[in-house]
């Protein structure tokens, strides 16, 4: 697990082939009639997905297992409480992402940048994003720049391919708000980076 100060990638981490949208609400019914093998199914393909995503938001190994599991036993325990309203992976997400800001309320980390925001079929593994090892490592550190909520917005998109849409729905918030830090995230990130990085966003 990544230290509190460090996101870098480890081969255990990267983001492994999941099932299609489809086969995930297929796996919910099964589950829904006590089916534990599409269970071990759809634990085994967002595991990496929600660690990844939970270790940026979080920064606490301890809690970050915690939320996991959590999340992934809400998942197992209600899940014909999907309604097809969305995609099964935005569901997960939502609910990750509403019991990771209650963990963090318990060490009362804010979750919003201090200046606010009035001033985004087989999901690709972050290799193949941004190239080298030593490119995942500077953007990552440079993600290390950005407030809770804009790195929040900036892993979804770009490490999970979600659509503003999408996040506004995970994060309960405005599309156009969604918009507004994706906008200062890329700008802050633009300035941490240099050269070609820089040019990635």
């Amino acid at each position: 697990m990544a230290s509190s100060q460090s996101v870098a990638v480890r081969d255990e981490d990267k983001v492994k082939p999941r099932p299609a949208p489809e086969d995930d609400a297929r796996l919910l019914r099964r589950m829904a009639a006590g089916d534990r093998q599409a269970f071990e199914r759809l634990y085994r393909a967002y595991y990496p997905r929600l660690t990844r995503f939970l270790s940026n938001l979080v920064r606490r190994p301890e809690v970050v297992e915690e939320v996991l599991n959590d999340t992934l036993i809400a998942v197992w325990r209600k899940p014909d409480s999907f309604n097809g309203g969305s995609k099964v992976s935005t569901w997960i997400f939502t609910i990750a992402y509403r019991k990771a800001l209650r963990a963090r309320s318990k060490f009362d980390e804010p979750m919003e940048d201090k200046d606010g925001d009035d001033r985004p079929s087989d999901e690709p593994g972050p290799e193949q994003r941004f190239g080298a090892r030593q490119v995942q490592k500077a953007v990552l550190d440079a993600m290390e720049t950005l407030s809770p909520d804009h790195r929040t917005v900036i892993d979804l998109t770009y490490f999970h391919e979600f659509g503003y849409k999408e996040i506004a729905e995970i994060m309960a918030c405005p599309v156009d708000t969604v918009k507004t830090r994706a906008f200062h995230a890329r700008r802050n990130l633009k300035e941490a980076l240099s050269g070609s990085l820089a040019d990635w966003l």
